[in-house]
């Protein structure tokens, strides 16, 4: 796990006549991009209105933004900065973690225990259709740890061995994911309807392959991509969630456990090649080495806001101690038709 960075501001410029200033973490020149204010009191949300282009701009540059330093009390004044940006907020469908919903389209990030640790990805890169920008809140930073390291999938697409990608262009991804209530996550809970008919027609529509087990469980198999095309940029970034999906990314305890009761298709989740092939875990390894290696990691200050262009930039979660609430909210839903 990669040591927590110190964090340094360096100063970049002021905008948008003195009222805020932009500048970058130390050892990260130019990810994320830092934006606070400078004046006291500066309302986050009325100047998102009247500097939304700008955002956007700077996100397609930067890949990430942490608004730092402005006075946001509470999850309402949070969504009301989010919807100043982006309106339509998304709700959470085709589920890989458990979450709660806050407020409209506003949900807890993932419910996992605090010892554990949720790798670098992308939003629902498993899925036909993911959002194209996220937002974090941190309403209560952990004792200790904690963290939302985030990435730069650019470099990490720069810094992948040609071989690995040329394999997984090749022949993309493969998931296959088992629901019960026993492990992982109920069915009823990942697309959130107790209508089979409703889940099948999703299906469908998502060109996902789908068998209703025994027990009422649900099996759902879907080829997608190892890469994506920012639609805006034009820019290719690696875009999938093999080494999250997996079984080399549970605890080798846990796994052992399970494939002593289950088949390997029978495992709430895994991943193959596209051709359904198994992915060498030697390969899964390196690809998380580089994810680690150009992961920025900072402690989070309470109130601090971090919005990510969900294609350009991956992010995850390390352990923590003591409580810790950061809510998230999604927007622009995007549908892969190349899939």
């Amino acid at each position: 796990m990669s040591k927590i960075r110190e964090v340094k501001r360096k100063s970049v410029s002021v905008s948008q006549a003195g009222l805020v200033r932009r500048g970058y973490l130390s050892e990260a020149a130019g990810f994320p991009l830092v934006i606070e204010p400078e004046v006291e009191d500066l309302n986050l949300a009325a100047w998102a209105r009247s500097n939304a282009q700008l955002v956007e701009k700077e996100l397609y540059q930067h890949g990430a933004i942490l608004f730092r330093g402005f006075r946001v009390e509470g999850v309402k004044e949070f969504e009301g900065f989010v919807r100043a940006i982006s309106p339509d907020l998304l709700d959470y469908r085709e589920r890989a973690a458990p979450r709660t919903e806050v407020s409209k389209n506003i949900y807890t990030s993932t419910e996992y225990p605090a010892d554990q640790h949720i790798p670098l990805h992308h939003e629902m890169s498993y899925s036909h259709n993911w959002p194209m920008k996220l937002w974090f809140y941190c309403i209560q930073a952990a004792l200790q740890g904690g963290a939302t390291p985030i990435v730069d999938d650019r470099k990490v697409f720069q810094k992948l061995n040609s071989r690995i990608k040329h394999e997984f262009m090749r022949k993309r991804v493969m998931y296959v994911r088992n629901y019960s209530d026993e492990l992982d996550l109920p069915w009823q809970d990942v697309f959130q309807t107790t209508d089979k008919s409703k889940v099948e027609a999703y299906c469908r529509q998502a060109d996902t392959t789908f068998e209703w087990t025994d027990g009422n469980r649900l099996r759902t198999t879907q080829v997608r991509q190892a890469v994506a095309i920012h639609p805006k940029l034009g820019e290719m970034v690696w875009f999938n969630h093999a080494h999250m999906f997996h079984r080399s990314n549970l605890d080798p305890a846990v796994c052992e456990s399970l494939l002593a009761e289950f088949k390997e298709d029978d495992l709430p989740r895994n991943a193959y090649y596209g051709d359904g092939s198994p992915i060498e875990t030697s390969v899964l390894d390196e690809i998380r080495g580089v994810y680690q290696e150009a992961a920025v990691i900072f402690p989070w200050q309470e109130g601090e806001i971090l919005m990510l262009d969900n294609v350009l930039a991956s992010h995850g979660r390390q352990p923590f101690e003591g409580p810790r609430k950061i809510v998230v909210a999604m927007a622009e839903l995007y549908t892969n038709t190349l899939t």
